[in-house]
């Protein structure tokens, strides 16, 4: 199509998104944002993959490990909290590169450390960084998406997370008897360093953050120019706002404002059950099939099967795009909700079992993977950092809930299939959450 814009009134900044083709720029954008979500999932799970290693050779036991495993866990809820506010105050970019950078020092440090206190501290601040991060990807990513495409891309960047995991494994396995569990920690520190100042080099500021905070026109045109040639033409950039508008200042006001106080509550509680759901289920089901019957080999071998499930968020974005996003993402944590209740009835035949699991694991991590974008698409550009950080700071509340749920159960003597009965009641209050947020603001994200 010809790139025409009108030289005698103000572009819209969305207008020109959704009007051009997705540019080599935005994939660069889209790219490093996968790339830092990536890095997240790797140096996440990274203290998983290195336990065994820690408790062969410093000699500890697995309660004394306990400190390390869930210091990032309070470190990303504490840094998703203050990054937002940060994020609509500062701008994504400069907050987003300081995130990267952080986690990646304290990775690189805590490769160096000599005792468990000073590693817990470590993962504690590597936590920080990596709970700030993410939300400012997300945040960055959708503001440059054209409007059809927008839960896709975002949710398809978000996939990084869980292959970041995953590769995660996949390298301990290979470095880890080759140059012991610090090598693992150093990969993990140095990658994130090196994208920090990529991202400083590369990375554009929001356009739309930009238009919010009174930026210069020049700015905002000479990065759209790298989008499309015919941004030159325009005479000024403006940005138009589909959700509702709030006097709050401050992006902490504009989530508890009126328009978006429900919506808020209802995605900090999807979220919070999301991570529930996950945390209890990957930390406990290897010992809970084991517990059913199933020997070692195959419990791990099962549950294994659980967070490969992430991909699906790209058809979910796809079908976001099109139909109501709040129902599409209530579908999931319903179906999610119905296949762990099966699991409980499931322990009979490994067959059946190991196709209930990867069910649940696609259900729980598509429609865990779609809340971002329904937040970022949910609110207006001055609180949209904060709100997305906040539904992930708040949720990971959540994942340390979980992962003491299931142990509260088995002390109170609940069957394998009571167990999972009560995770699934955590599906069904995300599903009639999001269900909530979509009577009470029809019309919206």
């Amino acid at each position: 199509m010809q790139d025409q814009l009108c030289s005698a009134e103000p572009t819209d900044v969305q207008d020109f998104l959704n009007q051009h083709r997705f540019s080599p720029f935005q994939w660069l954008i889209f790219g490093l944002c996968f790339v830092i979500v990536l890095l997240d999932g790797f140096d996440t799970a990274a203290i998983g993959f290195i336990a065994p290693s820690l408790i062969a050779q410093w000699g500890v036991s697995r309660q004394d490990l306990a400190p390390v495993l869930s210091a990032a866990l309070f470190g990303l809820a504490s840094g998703a909290l203050f990054a937002g506010p940060l994020s609509d105050r500062f701008g994504r970019k400069l907050v987003l590169a300081v995130s990267v950078l952080l986690f990646g020092l304290a990775c690189t440090w805590s490769a160096f450390a000599t005792d468990l206190t000073e590693l817990a501290t470590l993962r504690f601040v590597t936590g920080i960084g990596l709970g700030a991060a993410m939300p400012n990807a997300v945040t960055l990513m959708s503001e440059y998406c054209p409007e059809r495409k927008r839960s896709m891309l975002t949710n398809a960047m978000f996939c990084g997370f869980p292959l970041g995991a995953a590769c995660g494994g996949f390298l301990a396995a290979w470095m880890i008897p080759q140059w012991g569990w610090r090598s693992v920690l150093l990969l993990g520190g140095v990658a994130p360093v090196l994208v920090s100042i990529v991202v400083v080099l590369l990375l554009p500021e929001s356009v739309r953050f930009l238009l919010a905070r009174g930026g210069r026109q020049d700015k905002v045109r000479a990065t759209l120019r790298r989008i499309a040639p015919s941004a030159a033409q325009a005479s000024a950039f403006v940005m138009t706002e589909k959700a509702p508008s709030t006097h709050a200042s401050g992006g902490l006001g504009v989530i508890v404002a009126p328009p978006y106080l429900v919506g808020t509550l209802m995605l900090w509680l999807s979220y919070f059950m999301g991570l529930v759901i996950f945390y209890s289920l990957i930390n406990w089901m290897p010992l809970l099939f084991k517990d059913a019957g199933l020997s070692p080999r195959d419990a791990t071998l099962v549950a294994a099967l659980f967070p490969l499930g992430g991909v699906g968020a790209v058809f979910s974005g796809w079908l976001m795009d099109r139909y109501n996003a709040n129902a599409v993402t209530a579908a999931g944590f319903a179906l999610t909700a119905a296949s762990i209740f099966a699991i409980g009835h499931s322990a009979g035949g490994l067959g059946l079992l190991m196709g209930v699991v990867f069910v649940a694991g696609v259900a729980m991590n598509t429609a865990q993977c779609s809340l971002p974008s329904l937040a970022a698409s949910f609110y207006p550009t001055r609180g949209r950092a904060t709100g997305v950080s906040w539904m992930m700071g708040v949720g990971r509340l959540g994942g340390i809930a979980g992962s003491f749920l299931v142990a509260e159960l088995a002390r109170r003597q609940f069957g394998f299939d009571g167990i999972f009965a009560v995770v699934a009641l955590a599906g069904v209050a995300a599903t009639i959450a999001l269900l909530v947020k979509m009577a009470l603001e029809p019309g919206r994200a």
